[in-house]
């Protein structure tokens, strides 16, 4: 029944799609004379009104139409130029949460299933929401201190999500199995593991005591950092469907002449903006990964205060390493080695040729050097990275697209305070003392330490080792004279899932044809 309900819902997808003019509006370069006869005849079924927007207006309406699975699955795809292509990952991250609110009722009947108190011993106040977005709402709220009332912000997990995502998802994996299938050239992009991403970053992402937790890491990480902070979590009242925090009193990054009018120094945000993201990024390997200007805020103080940490990324020692080491190279113009790390990285298929892959590197980093600095678009350099990367059967790594993604979007944001932002100006004092404390000399000392801990991790594990290589030996032993076998009940259950999934398989391709010929029918 479950295989049966994801193509009932990738049906009612690609029914919404049609109609609002979002397959109409697919760019037809480079499709087969087939595909594009069958993308003009669906157009015919477009609505009208659909037919006079913009594609992204259309995509916004149809995801809207769709529910807030597909907002959640909308927002995680535009953090993927690499998988739906650069144009539509635009256009995705033009999606704003416009989902309506949820009664008040609900998310006190919500809150105090999860805390285990009632509302009234919980807040001195509750008031109606003042923003929704897929997952949660937001309600501003009072709690009695010692020091008298305080102002916070309640997130509240929208009811009957967590539901609805799990059936959403179904579709969505069959969708990607079927591409993996169909379209061998798309398999370097492993589309069941991106949605296997998606599918663990949102259910993450519904559980608000681990966006507190992130909170809380990032507020640890940057207590000294210069301009930045982030909100502080109320523990007490924080549990998996709701989290407390500090209500933050600010002017919205979006608000370019709010910032003005406060008194700001715009130029300094925009620096200090790009500074601590990378910050974060090389030192902390764990940052934001949703810092567009809606949930960037700054408070009287002249504070960068960026909240709504449901979606974060990390990147381990290595990957930063690799990281700068390929950024120090575009920057001095060594080629070859920024070719090299690529390959050492493994992020490059060891048949292909280092000096090929240097020349297509070279291709994209000289006409940067040619342009001013503060010409210099992140975003084009992006395009080409992932051009390139397609031509060299380079695999998908989830972590620095989502990394090169938000530095998109931060740059977009410091651009907006100062048109005229110099990036790698702005960066230098971050990336410069990252590469003089990781890439010199302090280097060498850091890999002797990594070294010997991990010298001291085998010894100890060595008696396991021996005791697991012993018994693997006297397994391959039994193999060799009596073979390999199932025991029955292994056997019987493959038979059965082999057998459920042909029949299913079949049923579903009737549904599917019945549900397309009752369409067709309606329609004439």
């Amino acid at each position: 029944m479950s295989a049966f309900g994801a193509y009932f819902r990738l049906v009612r997808v690609g029914w919404v799609l049609v109609r609002e003019g979002v397959v109409s509006a697919l760019p037809s370069e480079e499709l087969p004379p087939s595909v594009s006869l069958a993308k003009s005849f669906v157009g015919l079924f477009a609505r009208s009104q659909a037919k006079a927007k913009k594609r992204s207006d259309r995509l916004a309406q149809a995801v809207e139409r769709l529910g807030p699975s597909y907002v959640k699955i909308g927002q995680f795809l535009a953090t993927r130029p690499d998988v739906v292509g650069v144009e539509f990952a635009d256009d995705l991250s033009q999606l704003q949460d416009r989902m309506a609110f949820f009664p008040i009722a609900a998310a006190k009947a919500s809150i105090e299933g999860s805390l285990g108190r009632p509302i009234e011993e919980l807040y001195a106040s509750f008031d109606d929401p003042i923003a929704a977005a897929s997952i949660a709402q937001v309600h501003p709220a009072e709690v009695n201190t010692p020091n008298g009332r305080r102002k916070v912000a309640v997130k509240v997990v929208r009811p009957g999500v967590r539901q609805r995502f799990a059936h959403d998802i179904e579709a969505m994996y069959l969708v990607a199995g079927m591409q993996e299938r169909f379209m061998p050239s798309s398999r370097r992009l492993r589309p069941v593991e991106v949605t296997k991403t998606l599918e663990q970053s949102t259910k993450v992402e519904m559980d608000l005591r681990l966006e507190a937790a992130a909170l809380s890491e990032i507020a640890e990480n940057t207590g000294q950092d210069p301009g930045f902070r982030v909100p502080k979590v109320d523990w007490e009242r924080t549990g998996r469907d709701v989290i407390t925090m500090e209500w933050i009193d600010g002017v919205k990054m979006s608000d370019v002449e709010g910032l003005r009018s406060a008194g700001h120094d715009l130029n300094t945000l925009a620096d200090r903006l790009i500074q601590s993201f990378l910050r974060h990024t090389l030192r902390d390997g764990f940052f934001h990964a949703d810092m567009h200007p809606g949930n960037l805020f700054v408070d009287s103080g002249g504070m960068i205060v960026a909240v709504d940490m449901g979606i974060v990324g990390r990147l381990g020692k290595k990957e930063r390493r690799f990281l700068a080491e390929i950024l120090y190279g575009f920057i001095t113009r060594d080629y070859v080695r920024v070719a090299e790390v690529h390959f050492e990285a493994g992020y490059v298929p060891g048949h292909h040729n280092v000096e090929s892959f240097a020349q297509a590197i070279r291709a994209i980093g000289e006409p940067i050097h040619g342009q001013p600095a503060e010409t210099i678009s992140m975003g084009k350099l992006l395009t080409l990275l992932f051009e390139v990367t397609e031509l060299f059967d380079m695999q998908t790594r989830p972590e620095l697209v989502m990394l090169q993604k938000t530095m998109v979007v931060v740059e977009g944001v410091s651009r907006m305070l100062n048109p005229r932002f110099n990036m790698w100006k702005a960066s230098e004092p971050v990336v410069g003392d990252w590469i003089r404390n990781n890439l010199g000399p302090k280097r060498i000392v850091t890999d002797l330490k990594d070294g010997l801990k991990a010298a001291v991790k085998l010894a100890e594990a060595v008696p396991e080792i021996a005791a697991q290589t012993e018994k693997f030996h006297h397994q391959l032993l039994h193999m060799s004279e009596h073979g390999l076998r199932f025991d029955p009940q292994t056997a019987e259950a493959i038979g059965k899932s082999e057998a459920r999934y042909s029949r299913s398989g079949r049923l579903a391709l009737w549904i599917i044809a019945l549900t397309l010929l009752y369409i067709a029918w309606m329609l004439s």
